[in-house]
């Protein structure tokens, strides 16, 4: 009788695993821009620990060797077939990767773009890393702070068809319309296609190009440790300057070396964090993208979905030689 009972029980249970089976976790795509960039890689991290917050999500990290929107396209019609559940990219060109993307939405994969947008038909959200109209008035500001309120200066981009930078530049240019800077002349606006050589030799043709040159605004992490690399082997520190966006881990030597002055980012540890925070939301059905609805970000706090479906996390934070070494510790 006890054998009897010990084997139905037994059964009872292999049954009701066969009925509930354990859930696959779902695979979470981030495709940055290119691969070995220290923000991305920082993006990476923050990721990872989302995913080991949530618990039933992986997360697949990848992008192409070079920041070219013909490799984000490969990659996504790679994604579609693996079926991921969510596709989260940085995009190297707004309107190029509709097509994959909305083919990725119409297969049921939720698609969110972070750091650099895709068009609003291509995706379900964006996460801004920080208000545009902030970022571009930091910029300036730096800048000012780094010169005086007189001198030429350039700006040294990524590509020409990265909508983040685009957009940050045209916000730039409207805060140097502002009657209190306009003794900073802005002569030229250079892109380096987010390669630390190209980015390197346009710093070389500014100089060049532009004698009287005095500062450099670089709103892209592999322009700006390259720009200020150029000051340093041309023999320039103390007469042009370096500001913009960088990683304090990358930056620190040139903030030592007088190059810099200061410069700023947010926390892409923080971005990649919350971008899968916010996946992982659309996956469950609980944001859909609809404009008013409130994202939770995790530790980050929460925001909310405007008209165009964005939102933005936070501020630009400035480094300097203050505080750049603790900093330099984290990413």
């Amino acid at each position: 009788m006890k054998k009897q009972l010990r084997t139905a029980l037994l059964g009872a249970v292999f049954g009701a695993a066969l009925a509930s089976p354990v859930l696959a976790a779902d695979k979470i795509a981030v495709v940055v821009k290119s691969l070995g960039n220290g923000f991305f890689d920082a993006v990476h991290q923050g990721a990872q620990e989302a995913a080991k917050e949530l618990g039933n999500v992986e997360i697949i990290y990848t992008g192409p060797a070079q920041s070219t929107a013909e490799g984000q396209i490969e990659i996504i019609n790679a994604l579609i077939s693996q079926k991921v559940a969510a596709i989260v990219i940085s995009a190297n060109d707004p309107d190029a990767l509709v097509p994959s993307l909305k083919r990725a939405k119409d297969r049921g994969i939720k698609v969110l773009s972070f750091d650099s947008g895709v068009r609003k038909d291509g995706r379900m959200m964006h996460l801004n890393p920080s208000g545009n109209a902030l970022i571009g008035e930091k910029l300036v500001k730096l800048t000012q702070q780094a010169i005086g309120d007189s001198g030429e200066i350039a700006i040294l981009s990524a590509t020409a068809q990265a909508m983040n930078q685009n957009v940050w530049i045209a916000e730039a240019k409207k805060v140097l319309a502002r009657p209190e800077y306009q003794g900073l002349k802005l002569v030229g606006v250079v892109y380096g296609d987010n390669q630390s050589d190209k980015s390197y030799r346009e710093a070389q043709g500014l100089f060049k190009s532009h004698p009287n040159l005095k500062a450099i605004i670089a709103p892209t992490t592999i322009a700006i440790a390259a720009a200020a690399k150029a000051v340093q082997d041309e023999g320039k520190i103390g007469s042009v300057y370096v500001t913009g966006l960088g990683l304090p881990s990358e930056m620190a030597g040139h903030v030592k070396s007088g190059a810099v002055k200061s410069f700023a980012i947010w926390n892409p540890i923080d971005l990649g964090y919350s971008s899968v925070h916010a996946a992982s939301q659309f996956i469950s059905g609980k944001l859909s993208g609809k404009p008013g609805e409130r994202v939770s970000l995790g530790r980050v706090g929460t925001v909310t979905l405007n008209a165009n479906g964005e939102a933005d996390m936070s501020e630009p934070f400035t480094y300097d030689a203050r505080n750049v070494g603790k900093f330099a510790k984290i990413f």
